[in-house]
């Protein structure tokens, strides 16, 4: 029986540490058995740490504090991404029938690969590669195999959690904007990548209303099943609550 699906549309903008809550909320209704999308913005701007990057040794604190800039460490993997002009999208289902790790990334990818086309992105996803290790640089330095890229430049960087029998996959579509604020934070300097952007793909720019309900329409289309939109709401957001202090907690997020 194919399953029912949330949509939730929080294109608004909220700040790192409550954007990563909800996420975490919605990895534990996902555990629970429900099916998740959710298309997201950030409020203000953000650089995000993966779960294991070690952030008080790889990046200038004092340089980010001094410009006044916010950080926050996610749940999930990988390597920094800064969230400015772009699109963040999480999936958070029941683990199981998704597969492993591998095949569930690159099932969501595809989905997400068909959204860009629907948009008129010539895209593709990058050929498999030898995973690598959490190294210095941006998440888009490198794509590493299943991700989405145009004339050999990242679109798309994503990163998985799986905890309880449940499955959180976010990443960041990048709309108009770049990747260079990582590269200038890291200390000792770090290589430069190969983020591309949406606008470049179109010639145009995009709006992120529309590139999300590209997303929408393309994930209806291959998973399935019934669809409900909503808003975030008070439930959802009292238990995201309980997960912001974590989120918020420098201890957390500079641990190196």
């Amino acid at each position: 029986m194919a399953p029912s699906w949330r949509l939730l549309l929080d294109l608004d903008g909220r700040p790192g540490w409550q954007n990563m809550a909800v996420d975490q909320a919605l990895l534990e209704r996902g555990a629970a058995g429900e099916h998740w999308l959710r298309l997201y913005r950030w409020s203000p701007h953000c650089l995000s740490f993966g779960r294991h990057e070690p952030a008080l040794r790889r990046y200038d604190r004092e340089r980010i504090e001094t410009r006044g800039l916010e950080v926050v460490r996610r749940p999930s993997g990988g390597r920094a991404v800064w969230h400015a002009e772009e699109l963040t999208y999480s999936v958070a289902v029941p683990a199981e029938p998704l597969g492993g790790l591998r095949q569930a990334y690159e099932e969501i990818h595809r989905m997400l690969l068909a959204a860009l086309r629907r948009l008129g992105a010539h895209a593709e996803m990058a050929p498999p590669r030898t995973p690598a290790g959490v190294g210095a640089g941006a998440c888009f330095a490198t794509p590493v195999g299943g991700e989405i890229t145009v004339r050999g430049r990242k679109l798309v960087g994503s990163a998985q959690l799986r905890e309880g029998g449940g499955l959180l996959q976010h990443g960041s579509l990048l709309l108009t904007g770049r990747q260079a604020a990582v590269q200038e934070l890291t200390l000792g300097g770090a290589p430069p990548d190969l983020a591309g952007a949406l606008d470049e793909a179109l010639g145009r720019e995009p709006a992120p209303g529309d590139v999300a309900e590209a997303v929408a329409f393309a994930a209806a289309e291959r998973w399935g099943g019934t669809w409900e939109r909503t808003a975030p709401s008070g439930d959802l957001l009292g238990e995201a609550s309980r997960h912001e202090v974590r989120f918020r907690s420098p201890a957390w997020t500079w641990r190196a």
